[in-house]
C-alpha cells in the first residue's frame, strides 16, 4: 500500500513540475544560470541554443566543467596534457559565440573517464560550495532521470548524480557546515532545474532554437578536435569539405519538433525526498 500510494503522489505531482514553471525558460531576463557540464562540450551540444538565448537576454550564465576530457583521441602522437590545452582552448571560443565570457567558464580538473573516481565526499562537497556561492535562479545539468541513467557513459552518470546530491545538499547547512562556518557559504534551495540529454520517454520541456540554431552550429564546430578527421589525427583547423560535413551533421541531429529546432530538458523544481 506505501508503494501504491508513493506512485500516486508521484504522478499527481507530475503537472506541477511540467507546467509549474513561472517563467519561460528562454524568456528570463537578469537572471542567475549555473551549468554543469561532463565535458567541455557537452553544454554546447545538449543545451548551447539554450545558453545563447539566455545570454543574449542579458542572464548571467556560469558554466562549470567537472573533467579537462584529456583522454578522447586516437592520435597516438596526442598526450593527455596537451589535449587538456586544446579542450580548454576550444571550448573558450564554442562558448564565446554562445556569448558567455571566458572568466564565467570554471574548470573543475578532473580527469576524462575518471570522474566516477574521484574521491568522495570531496566531489559533491565541491559541487555543493559552487551552488551556494553562485545560487542561482535556474540550474542546467545532464539528466540523472530514471531512464538515462541506464546507459550514461561513466563521466556524464557521475556528473549527473553528482550534481543533484549537490542540490540536496546544498539545501541543508549541516552537510558541509564548514562552508558556512568558514567560508560565509550559506545553504541554498535551487528554484528551478532543467537536465539536458533526457530519453524521449521523460522529456517534458523544449526550447525553440530556431533563431539561434547556425550559431549552435558554429559553436559546436570550434570543438575542432571532437570531429574527424581531428579525432584520429589531430589538425587544429578545417578543410571545407569537413567543415561542411560536420555542419550538415549537426543539424541533421537536433531534434525538431512541430517543424522547428528546439533541445529538449526534463524540468524539475525539486529532488524526490523518498
Amino acid at each position: 500500500m506505501k508503494i501504491v500510494l508513493l506512485w500516486l503522489f508521484a504522478l499527481l505531482s507530475l503537472p506541477i513540475l511540467v507546467f509549474g514553471q513561472a517563467q519561460r525558460l528562454e524568456q528570463m531576463q537578469n537572471k542567475t544560470i549555473l551549468v554543469f557540464t561532463p565535458h567541455p562540450d557537452d553544454d554546447v551540444f545538449g543545451a548551447g541554443g539554450t545558453i545563447a538565448l539566455l545570454n543574449r537576454n542579458h542572464n548571467k550564465v556560469y558554466i562549470f566543467i567537472y573533467t579537462n576530457d584529456d583522454k578522447g583521441s586516437y592520435d597516438p602522437d596526442m598526450n593527455s596534457q596537451r589535449l587538456a590545452r586544446i579542450r580548454r582552448a576550444e571550448e573558450e571560443v564554442s562558448e564565446g559565440l554562445l556569448g558567455t565570457p571566458k572568466e564565467n567558464i570554471q574548470w573543475m580538473g578532473y580527469d576524462d573517464g575518471m570522474l566516477e573516481y574521484a574521491p568522495q565526499p570531496k566531489l559533491t562537497e565541491e559541487a555543493t560550495a559552487i551552488i551556494r556561492r553562485i545560487r542561482p535562479d535556474v540550474l542546467l545539468s545532464v539528466d540523472p532521470g530514471e531512464w538515462y541513467e541506464r546507459w550514461h557513459k561513466s563521466d556524464h552518470r557521475m556528473a549527473a548524480f553528482n550534481t543533484i546530491d549537490a542540490v540536496r545538499a546544498a539545501e541543508f547547512w549541516l552537510y558541509f557546515p564548514n562552508q558556512k562556518l568558514q567560508q560565509g557559504l550559506q545553504p541554498y534551495k535551487v528554484p528551478e532545474m532543467y537536465f539536458f540529454y533526457p530519453s524521449p520517454q521523460e522529456a517534458n520541456y523544449f526550447v525553440n532554437i530556431d533563431s539561434v540554431a547556425e550559431l549552435k552550429v558554429d559553436a559546436g564546430t570550434k570543438q575542432v578536435s571532437q570531429f574527424e578527421p581531428a579525432v584520429n589525427k589531430y589538425r587544429s583547423d578545417w578543410e571545407a569539405a569537413d567543415l561542411e560535413k560536420a555542419k550538415k551533421e549537426m543539424r541533421d541531429e537536433q531534434p525538431r519538433k512541430d517543424g522547428h529546432y528546439v533541445e529538449a530538458f526534463r524540468y524539475a523544481t525539486g529532488f524526490v525526498q523518498y
